[in-house]
């Protein structure tokens, strides 16, 4: 069984340093992903998608993906020969992270038109159509809401998909489409919304002919790795709040073996959340998750 570690990382301006050091840690550690935000409408933080290019060129092994794509910001055209060129450059290390859409009040702000809903999980599902199709072995073909020519595909295979889809059309798009479904507002297998989520996914996937297995869950997970045990590990609402490595492990090895979870995604908290948390959680942590269940 594989499961995959990451971790979401820094991504102001000012932190380019730190942004780099830490990706040649988690890479040379043996984490599997990093994730940067996509809020272009923020001045003081990095474009996600020339981050995670200038992440990829500096490391070998780590993968990288935009969590998650602001789709209404990236024509679904551009952003599949972008994921192409990533994916060429990094040797297949680019995992397209995508969503439909939020924050309208903030992506009108770059000269975007608003869409309905509706309007917006019909151009994300098209848009993971049209990123295999212009990857190698499709046949790119118009869309109604990318009427594109003729284009050719790519010679490179099209990378692993993976969602950030909150409404129940968004989560059926995903079950029909995608490679991995995150889950909104950092929800984890205990939470109402997983709970209500998952099973439009899987529906929608058995209704194409795809089992559910083929839509993992990976996790983004907040929490403090501390120095020692502690007495609460989840707040009053039952969220995830942290504790030692070993109350990690225990929480991780039960959501993969009897959850079916199959990745997370670290965003360290606390005072000082990158001084020691993440080598603890790609040295201690995820190694000892994996042994559990293999």
């Amino acid at each position: 069984m594989t499961v995959r570690f990451g971790y979401g990382s820094p991504d102001k301006i000012r932190d380019v340093d730190r942004i780099l050091r830490l990706a040649k840690q988690a890479d040379s550690d043996g984490l599997d992903h990093v994730s940067l935000s996509d809020h272009p409408y923020v001045a003081d933080l990095l474009d996600g998608y020339a981050a995670i290019g200038f992440i990829l060129g500096r490391t070998e092994r780590l993968s990288a993906f935009v969590n998650v794509t602001n789709l209404p910001l990236r024509p679904a055209p551009v952003l599949a020969r972008t994921a192409s060129a990533l994916s060429a450059l990094s040797g297949g290390r680019f995992v397209l992270g995508l969503g439909a859409g939020g924050a309208w009040n903030h992506i009108t702000t770059m000269g975007v038109p608003e869409l309905r809903p509706a309007q917006a999980v019909e151009a994300f599902e098209e848009a993971m159509q049209l990123v295999r199709s212009m990857s190698d072995g499709g046949r790119p073909a118009p869309t109604k809401h990318y009427p594109i020519g003729a284009l050719k595909p790519s010679t490179v295979a099209a990378p692993l998909i993976w969602t950030g889809s909150n409404g129940p059309k968004s989560l059926a798009a995903t079950g029909r489409q995608a490679d991995g479904w995150i889950p909104g507002h950092a929800a984890d297998w205990l939470s109402d919304r997983y709970r209500w989520s998952r099973p439009i996914i899987d529906e929608a996937a058995l209704a194409v002919g795809r089992k559910p297995s083929d839509v993992a869950t990976i996790y983004n997970f907040p929490g403090a790795i501390t120095s020692s045990p502690v007495r609460r590990t989840r707040d009053d609402d039952g969220r995830w709040i942290g504790g030692s490595s070993d109350q990690w492990i225990e929480v991780l090895t039960d959501a993969v073996l009897n959850h079916g979870a199959a990745g997370f995604t670290l965003f360290p908290t606390g005072p000082d959340p990158y001084g020691v948390q993440l080598a603890k959680w790609a040295q201690e942590i995820a190694p000892a998750v994996r042994t559990a269940v293999s």
